[in-house]
């Protein structure tokens, strides 16, 4: 399951999207909207994304993890529009073999994810709102 949604993400549906008999672990990464960032009050999180683009990228991350590790099945979700304080914005889950293969497999996931895929995030304040850049996608 690779998906952009506009509504809230159902940990236990995605979860339940990388269950594998052959499976002795699975990772779920769930990344949520927190109430403060830079000393100020968080309100809520709003994300917009070219989803055409961001699909095929999602899709180019799996087929990379499917190269570097052993796994059984992976699911990336990420949802746009208004994410409101506690509530996930992006999920992962990943099941393989061996815990190591998932660990790894969902890091690299949400790593990549924030580099290369074309989303991106306004932190909206009491006093004010900014889009932000990921600091992963900076050049060195």
């Amino acid at each position: 399951m690779i998906e952009i949604v506009n509504k809230d993400i159902d940990a236990a549906e995605l979860l339940a999207s990388v269950v594998a008999p052959e499976a002795g672990g699975i990772n779920l990464f769930l990344g949520t909207t927190r109430n403060h960032s830079k000393g100020k009050k968080v309100v809520r999180l709003e994300y917009e994304a070219y989803t055409p683009m961001a699909l095929t990228l999602l899709r180019e991350i799996e087929g990379e993890i499917r190269e570097k590790w052993s796994i059984n099945k992976i699911s990336i979700v990420h949802r746009i529009g208004v994410v409101p304080v506690m509530e996930a914005s992006v999920a992962i889950a990943v099941s393989a073999a061996h815990r190591k293969e998932a660990f790894e497999a969902c890091r690299y996931a949400i790593d990549e994810l924030k580099k290369r895929v074309p989303i991106w995030k306004k932190e909206i304040f009491e006093d004010g709102e900014v889009w932000v850049e990921n600091a992963e996608s900076k050049s060195t």
